[in-house]
């Protein structure tokens, strides 16, 4: 039998690009608390969240993806705003600038052990904005719940100059084109499904 294909995340964000890849999952919540270790660099704290995450919801006969991601400003590591103030405020201190964003992934075959990680390195410049465009950004698309206070797959990518990548969907929160190469490895083939 095939192993199952599990999720560990609650992110409608990444549950919908895995869906992309046409094969059958299930999501569960991870039991991780996303705690900061002090000096860890943002991609480090990534990939240990990501395989904390797999981790923490593997179960017999499966595949399970974690994620994570970690946006910085200048070091500093961007949070979830949590709040309109707070999202104007990050965004605020976006302007004319650059935000990377490192987004952890972990596949784990829970009855191999084998495990394959990656963070992939985004760069974000943004545009030089006013309060008010800043202001109605948030109250249109409400980004409270995103690393970096905008979505990039909607109205959020009018707030950038240019963003460089080496997969597109990781600035979404699951890049693709490793968990596709991780899954394939594993043998769990999108192109090629043995799943019932």
């Amino acid at each position: 039998m095939a192993p199952a294909l599990i999720l560990a995340s609650t992110s409608r964000y990444r549950r919908d690009l895995l869906a992309r890849l046409e094969l059958p999952f299930e999501v569960q919540a991870p039991a991780v608390a996303e705690d900061t270790v002090a000096g860890e660099a943002p991609a480090d704290m990534a990939s240990r969240l990501a395989l904390s995450k797999a981790r923490s919801v593997a179960v017999p006969n499966a595949l399970v993806i974690g994620s994570d991601q970690v946006a910085s400003l200048d070091g500093q590591v961007l949070r979830k705003p949590g709040s309109a103030d707070a999202a104007v405020a990050q965004l605020a201190a976006c302007q004319g600038k650059s935000v990377l964003f490192h987004t952890g992934v972990a596949v784990v075959a829970t009855d191999s052990g084998e495990t394959l990680t990656h963070v992939d390195r985004t760069e974000v410049r943004f545009r030089r904005l006013d309060r008010a465009a800043l202001e109605r950004y948030v109250r249109l698309e409400s980004p409270l719940d995103c690393a970096g206070s905008f979505k990039s797959e909607g109205l959020g990518v009018a707030l950038f100059e240019r963003i460089s990548s080496d997969d597109p969907t990781a600035l979404i929160g699951l890049p693709l084109i490793f968990v596709a190469e991780a899954l394939r490895r594993l043998g769990a083939d999108p192109l090629r499904p043995t799943r019932a």
